[in-house]
């Protein structure tokens, strides 16, 4: 099931075009990867799913029910964390939770069983310090534990980790791990090795459109690149290969660097079979596998 879909989304500001026929299907229990430079569109698409913008055409659901601009119902099951989230800072974090349970109709005994869950998983269970004197990953951890109290169907996370360090990060990709059998998140960033790491599926805006979509194995597999990578512990060896005269004919493209040869051919099994006909046993051997930034880079120029 599809807990949000985007269906010819279009969104103007004045004679300036910032959205153009997005299309976008988030699967239910996915982390899906909102990727794009700044001044893509992110934010906007964030702020129309929210109902805080009105679209020129086209139409969002939520879990089957479709976004109203200005008051929308289909806020109840979405959680959302903006990059810099805000609080009541001379609160401590359970108290910030029990007035959010308040203000959004729980029950106090549910607010209170809630708030101690989530101040579990985000690790301060036993942070008695106001908000005000928290790190900037601790305010990402609670905004996180804020945005799940309603148990959301979909979490919209904004830009979560992007001025984080690298343990901070860390900590903010973990959770949303641990959370993705209970919601579905849409993951907006421009850090890709944090979508490789955690996300299911990827979605790239460029310009205002989707020149991108799919899930992560898929598209690896889409721009797979026959690079090989080889390195040797002697250059007498490395020459020795590199100059045997099957190689120009076999390989597309070939440089050295050092003890180390790059090329391009789409018979890998040929290079080893040149290797052990020379009796040659090199330091390494590797297909190179393409990552998302290189994918990335391809789609938006």
């Amino acid at each position: 099931m599809a807990i949000l879909e985007i269906s010819h989304l279009e969104k103007h500001f004045g004679e300036k075009k910032i959205l153009s026929d997005l299309n976008i299907t988030v699967p239910e229990h996915s982390i899906f990867g909102f990727l794009g430079q700044n001044g893509s569109g992110k934010t906007t698409t964030m702020k129309l799913i929210l109902g805080l913008l009105k679209a020129n055409k086209g139409t969002i659901t939520v879990n089957g029910e479709k976004v109203q601009y200005g008051d929308t119902k289909t806020n109840r099951f979405v959680g959302y964390l903006p990059d810099v989230p805000a609080f009541y800072d001379y609160m401590t974090a359970r108290e910030y939770l029990q007035l959010c349970g308040r203000l959004t109709g729980l029950s106090k005994k549910k607010t209170e069983l809630k708030s101690q869950e989530l101040l579990q998983l985000v690790g301060l269970t036993y942070e008695k310090k106001p908000i005000k004197t928290f790190s900037r990953g601790m305010k990402q951890r609670l905004g996180i534990a804020q945005a799940l109290l309603n148990e959301p169907k979909l979490l919209i996370c904004d830009e979560p980790t992007s001025a984080l360090d690298p343990i901070g990060r860390k900590e903010i990709l973990d959770i949303l791990l641990a959370v993705k059998e209970q919601t579905t998140i849409l993951f907006s960033t421009h850090i890709l090795s944090d979508v490789e790491r955690i996300c299911d599926q990827v979605a790239i805006l460029h310009k205002g459109k989707i020149v991108l979509s799919s899930t992560l194995d898929t598209l690896k597999r889409q721009y797979s690149r026959d690079d090989y990578q080889i390195s040797f512990a002697k250059q007498a060896d490395l020459d020795r290969f590199f100059t045997h005269p099957d190689i120009k004919n076999l390989c597309n493209q070939k440089s050295k660097e050092g003890l180390v040869l790059h090329l391009k051919t789409s018979d890998g099994q040929k290079l080893l079979e040149i290797l052990a006909q020379e009796k040659l046993l090199p330091s390494s051997f590797a297909k190179l596998e393409p990552n998302l930034e290189t994918i990335f880079e391809e789609v938006i120029q």
